[in-house]
């Protein structure tokens, strides 16, 4: 998934240079030889322009981490999310793997042997720190390889202004969603409920709905992918029919609507419903949208679990410098660390002391909500290495479910068949 955080309290960069906590971890150190090592970190930009960009954060960390640890240097090259994942594979393709990478997926590399698991890098402190569903989410074969390093939920977004203006409340049910968003289409309301099923990022949204539904691409067993079941087939066939098929969608086709054209709809106004993260509500709230937020509604109204999301850091063997990339991991996954990267782009802790500390400021409060959904979200199954090829039918084919002419259970069955065969290939 391709994330852009915009952030609102860059003074905070400059304190992380500042930093002073030690970081420590036994055996931890420069190599035996006494020469110094320079580790290659490649990460994901969060920032929207140069001067938030993340090379900033971690050049900050990066130098206040070599204070502490003479002979260790860090390297950080920050490349755009559309180019990160692809040019960190060329660069393993062609053996010239970073020691560290900080992207969205690991599951490829741990399958192929080239990263160290984290019980080889982090202290028992560091690692019992994460937050237990993303160290689970982590896992190759119950082995954690991928430590996470940014997270997000997703809640139901609405325009507080249209809403009122057409008489709508706020939904708890499927029912109302559709209630609401005959209103506001009555109000002239331009996408009554955005439905972004386009290339960008529709396994996201496809996968919001799922759950909402009661169902998700696995299986309750979590043994295999269960993307045609029943309660999938329902949800979108509920979609097609009563929200697609009414003309609440807006103008353009949810097949050929992306995320962010959906999000910088809502943010101009033109949007009464739509699922949304915390960078959404940073950038409305700018432009003078009052936004409400509640849980996606499920049919019934009972509470279901959110959507969460992560990004993964990982370590590769290659360059053999495991003491020195766990002593760097250490330092940067310390609360102030954590807390600092999260203020900057208005996203979730990975880690129970820094989510704790999060809770008990009120300077926090905007991202509360998303912290509660977090430790009952599911995420995608990015421990498969079958995962990136099932995401990739998803965002060819899942928008012809709900067009016109088009029908749930073929489209579904179709990406279940993509998926079985991924999943064989694994």
């Amino acid at each position: 998934m391709q994330r852009r955080y915009t952030g609102r309290r860059t003074g905070l960069i400059a304190a992380v240079a500042a930093l002073g906590m030690a970081a420590t971890l036994s055996g931890c150190g420069a190599g035996d030889s006494g020469d110094d090592v320079t580790l290659k970190l490649v990460a994901a930009d969060y920032g929207s322009n140069q001067n938030n960009s993340s090379q900033k954060y971690w050049d900050g960390v990066a130098r206040s981490f070599e204070q502490k640890h003479p002979g260790i240097k860090v390297d950080v090259d920050v490349k755009s999310w559309k180019d990160v994942d692809r040019e960190v594979a060329d660069m393993v393709k062609n053996g010239q793997a970073p020691d560290l990478a900080q992207i969205g997926a690991y599951a490829d590399y741990a399958a192929a042997g080239q990263l160290y698991q984290v019980d080889e890098l982090l202290p028992i402190p560091t690692q019992a720190n994460f937050l237990p569903l993303l160290s689970r989410a982590g896992q190759v074969d119950r082995a954690q390889y991928g430590m996470p390093f940014a997270a997000s939920t997703r809640l139901l977004f609405y325009n507080k202004g249209l809403f009122e203006k057409a008489g709508a409340k706020p939904p708890k049910t499927w029912d109302d969603i559709r209630a609401a968003a005959e209103k506001l289409k009555g109000e002239g309301v331009p996408y009554p409920f955005a439905l972004p099923l386009g290339s960008e990022e529709s396994q996201a949204e496809t996968m919001m709905w799922m759950l909402a539904g009661g169902g998700g691409y696995r299986d309750t067993s979590d043994i295999s992918y269960d993307i045609n079941s029943n309660a999938n087939v329902t949800t979108f066939t509920w979609l097609k029919n009563n929200l697609v098929g009414r003309g609440l969608t807006g103008p353009v086709a949810p097949g050929e609507l992306d995320r962010q054209e959906a999000f910088d709809a809502f943010v101009r106004g033109d949007v009464g419903m739509l699922n949304g993260h915390p960078t959404l509500m940073e950038a409305a709230e700018k432009a003078g949208v009052e936004v409400g937020m509640v849980p996606l509604p499920s049919p019934d109204g009972e509470s279901r679990p959110a959507m969460g999301v992560a990004d993964w850091m990982m370590a590769f063997k290659q360059n053999e410098h495991r003491k020195e990339i766990g002593a760097f991991l250490t330092y940067v996954y310390e609360d102030k660390n954590v807390l600092a990267f999260s203020d900057q782009y208005d996203i979730l802790p990975v880690t129970t002391t820094a989510s704790t500390a999060m809770r008990a400021d009120a300077r926090h409060k905007d991202l509360w909500p998303f912290l509660e959904e977090l430790p009952t979200s599911e995420l995608y199954p990015v421990g498969q290495t079958s995962w990136a090829k099932v995401s990739e039918s998803v965002k060819q084919n899942i928008g012809k479910a709900v067009a016109p002419g088009g029908d749930p259970d073929t489209v579904l069955s179709g990406i279940q068949r993509d998926a079985e065969d991924a999943e064989a290939a694994e």
